[in-house]
């Protein structure tokens, strides 16, 4: 099935604080409760308890934050820890420091109820522009994996889906211009547009043509809007035994055969919505499939990985190896492993789907 992913969040942007970070105030509290014990020395220290309240407001609510500032105030009371005697004024700005942290936490328990809710609302939407893909529709099993490029967000600006039609299972996965929140628009423009071919359109090119109508006629109605994407379709037959493969101006599809790694030799049209004039329509290659093949598609973001020599990432030359006796999902999170080992900062949206006509179920 699908996987997307805008989960990439240190705590610092967003995400819950580490375990760390919520044991920090009662930690510190422990460590100067039993220095001051045993040393028989009275000890300084009193001010480090003064940095609890504020602690506190980076992992809990009001209630936490007030108990833990009133269990600092009550330590620099008991005279069994010594803390130097502290003056009036030093648990007067002691006291105003947990009172300002329990008015922080509230503030910010309450942002992060609204952002949360938000969040879920922007992923609801997101989700349903990139739906997840079934484990098998129809004949083909399927597998995707799709990492934003953008933090914080679920989807750029890069798509796919598989849909099952009277004409067989149709497949697309496409890459717009741009990526982020700004192409989130134009993705479902086409997903939209696609779903609705993919029913009442009786060839796979023509599918391609009312995508490339579709993208165009947004970019008309924006001044020099110049939208365009690429993208790559396929359509397997009701027996899964054939597929059929139109390009604009993607990459096309891997086919894992036998231990090999081959890119399909397809003639390709220009990019959706791009709109030259004089340009043919787009025409498909048609491809025998044997039992056992698989084909891998994959977007900008993995083929134009680099190292940091500048090299690009051999998609064909590994994918032999990481496809080895493992299923679509399997395929799909090796490749986005290896991706990361040979590009740390990968810093476009990586789209990859896994297709196995004829699959068995086991497999």
């Amino acid at each position: 099935m699908a996987r997307v992913d805008g989960e990439r969040r240190g705590w610092l942007r967003g995400a819950p604080p580490p375990p760390w970070v919520r044991a920090l105030p009662i930690l510190l509290i422990a460590g100067v409760s039993a220095a001051t014990l045993a040393d028989p020395d009275p000890l300084d220290i009193g001010f480090l308890l003064g940095a609890i309240p504020p602690l506190a407001v980076l992992s809990y609510g009001p209630v936490a934050t007030a108990v833990l500032g009133a269990a600092v105030v009550v330590i620099l009371n008991v005279p069994a820890f010594r803390l130097d005697d502290p003056g009036q004024t030093d648990l007067l700005t002691i006291c105003f420091v947990a009172a300002l942290s329990v008015f922080v936490a509230f503030v910010r328990r309450r942002r992060d109820m609204q952002l949360d809710m938000e969040r879920t609302v922007a992923e609801a939407a997101q989700r349903a522009v990139v739906p997840s893909v079934p484990e098998r529709v129809g004949p083909v099993r399927c597998a995707g994996l799709y990492r934003a490029a953008e933090r914080g967000t679920l989807v750029g600006g890069d798509f796919f889906d598989v849909r099952e039609s009277a004409h067989g299972v149709r497949a697309v996965l496409g890459d717009v211009q741009g990526h982020g929140l700004a192409a989130i628009a134009t993705v479902a423009s086409l997903m939209g547009a696609f779903r609705e071919a993919v029913l009442d359109r009786p060839s796979l090119e023509e599918v391609a043509a009312r995508l490339d109508r579709r993208l165009a006629v947004d970019s008309a109605r924006v001044a020099h809007a110049e939208l365009f994407a690429t993208a790559v379709l396929l359509e397997f037959t009701p027996a899964a035994d054939a597929v059929r493969i139109v390009v604009c101006g993607h990459p096309p599809p891997v086919l894992l055969r036998d231990g090999t790694a081959t890119e399909v030799a397809v003639v390709p049209w220009t990019p959706l919505g791009l709109g030259l004039p004089g340009a043919a329509p787009p025409g498909g290659r048609a491809l025998a499939l044997r039992p056992g093949d698989r084909l891998f598609l994959a977007s900008d973001g993995v083929w134009e990985s680099r190292d940091t020599a500048g090299a690009f990432y051999p998609l064909t030359d590994r994918l032999p190896a990481l496809t080895d006796g493992t299923g679509p999902a399997a395929t799909a999170d090796r490749v986005w492993a290896d991706l990361l080992r040979h590009s740390p900062a990968v810093r476009d949206d990586v789209t990859m789907l896994v297709l196995a006509p004829g699959d068995p179920a086991g497999r």
